[in-house]
């Protein structure tokens, strides 16, 4: 990690360029160079925060060495400076991507107040660029957990999808992670870079919610001390997340398929429209087919946003995604509450697997965060389980094996004993394939195999 900004400093005379080089040494790390083309080779071997450059230079102008700089290192802040006669053409070189100017004979109070900012300014973008990376590297396709084949196949069809601006209905219940979809066709697109909105239809009050979606002009009602930019306009460039659209009002419907349709909004109180280039994704835990025949939901609003359909599944319907659920949410609040790594029983993941969970994904995090939190130990027992969910594995566990005269399917007797024991050795070591086969005394590939023959998460 650098201990200063570094500094590129271009000028042809060499008393100039020492002195101020001096004079910058104590707060910057401060190279020299002599020409455009010198510039350009330092430039191409090493990173540096800001550029300062003379507008004359023996080799190229300065113009043409800010165009170079630009574009190849436009994180690289350039500050000019020129002899008063060519303070207009530094003006004009803003335009090209400069960050300030200074005249000569140097002020270097002045030089100090630029470079400073140039410095804020880098570490701004820096900052936002490595946040924009989180985002995209937190809404993978890869980080939503599902191994299922429903899963699986909703995937599939978000890759699909990505690369275009077709608007999108997210249905599903409550909790199945719609909103979470959303952001992941977003981060993945082309509008990763701009805005994405999100707004609760259901959870903003009816006469407050026009005014929120579309904006207001300031005396468009009483309160409307000042004008106010709608999340359509907040999220221009980007995309905007409609949640619970099955909840909105008629009266806004009608508003919101004009806007739709036209791509431009009118604020409330105003004549004026404004253009928009904003991708919509739209969720409901309603049908709205029913709501349509019911009168409840504008027909034509539904197929403007039924354009491209998505199903996130209840997690009842892919019970082979609760074990790796229930592994990332311990891995992420034994790390949050500072907590050695947590396990879980045999015993206690059958019992959570028994469980319909009618509040899906959410229900389930929520559950795993309370048992890292009140769990004595590093080991989640059926003890430590809520009794509607653990007394499940008692009233649906098996009967002790009899052999009868009717006989017995040995090969899925043992393949059921097989996965049993498979599925408990990799629940006790958090998934770990080579621990899990150490527990079970054969070797990885032969623990590999055995789960594919099993029809197991490989």
């Amino acid at each position: 990690m650098k201990d200063k900004p570094s500094i590129l400093l271009i000028d042809d005379e060499d008393g100039s360029r020492q002195a101020l080089q001096l004079l910058l040494k104590g707060s910057y790390a401060v190279t020299g160079v002599a020409s455009g083309q010198e510039a350009r080779e330092k430039l191409d071997t090493e990173t540096f925060d800001i550029v300062i450059t003379d507008l004359r230079l023996p080799d190229c102008s300065g113009i043409d060495l800010l165009k170079h700089i630009k574009g190849y290192h436009p994180a690289t802040e350039v500050v000019l400076i020129t002899g008063h006669a060519s303070a207009e053409s530094a003006v004009s070189a803003m335009k090209e991507g400069a960050f300030d100017y200074i005249t000569k004979p140097l002020n270097m109070d002045e030089l100090r107040m630029i470079l400073v900012k140039a410095q804020e300014k880098r570490q701004l973008l820096t900052e936002n660029s490595y946040l924009k990376d989180q985002l995209r590297d937190k809404f993978g396709f890869a980080n939503i957990i599902g191994n299922s084949p429903a899963m699986q196949n909703l995937f599939a069809l978000m890759q699909r999808i990505i690369r275009t601006d077709s608007t999108v209905l997210i249905s599903g219940e409550s909790g199945t992670g719609k909103e979470i979809v959303a952001k992941a066709i977003h981060f993945n697109s082309p509008r990763q870079d701009k805005p994405f909105v999100a707004v609760h239809c259901g959870a903003i009050p009816e006469n407050l919610l026009e005014s929120e979606l579309f904006g207001h002009a300031k005396g468009a009602f009483t309160g409307a001390h000042r004008e106010k930019v709608g999340k359509f306009e907040s999220a221009n460039g980007g995309t905007i997340f409609l949640d619970e659209i099955g909840t909105m009002p008629l009266h806004l419907q009608i508003k919101l398929l004009r806007v739709l349709q036209e791509q431009e909004v009118e604020r409330v109180g105003s004549n004026s429209t404004i253009k928009l280039d904003v991708r919509v994704i739209a969720a409901t835990n309603l049908s709205l087919e029913s709501e349509v025949r019911n009168g409840r939901f504008r027909e034509d609003l539904f197929y403007r946003l039924n354009v491209i359909p998505l199903l996130v599944p209840p997690l009842r319907e892919r019970k082979q995604d609760i074990v790796p659920l229930i592994r990332h949410f311990l891995a992420r609040y034994c790390a949050e509450m500072k907590r050695e790594s947590m396990t879980i029983s045999m015993q206690a993941v059958e019992a959570l697997e028994l469980y319909d969970w009618p509040g899906n994904v959410r229900e389930l995090e929520n559950s795993v965060e309370r048992l890292v939190a009140l769990t004595d130990g590093e080991l989640i027992g059926l003890q430590d389980l809520p009794s509607g969910i653990s007394h499940l594995v008692s009233s649906a566990a098996p009967q002790p094996f009899r052999m009868t005269m009717d006989g017995v399917n040995l090969p899925e007797t043992v393949s059921a004993m097989e996965r049993q024991m498979i599925s408990e050795a990799l629940a006790l070591v958090a998934g770990v394939k080579s621990k899990a086969a150490e527990l079970l005394r054969i070797n990885r590939t032969t623990l590999v195999e055995k789960m594919m023959r099993l029809g197991m998460e490989g």
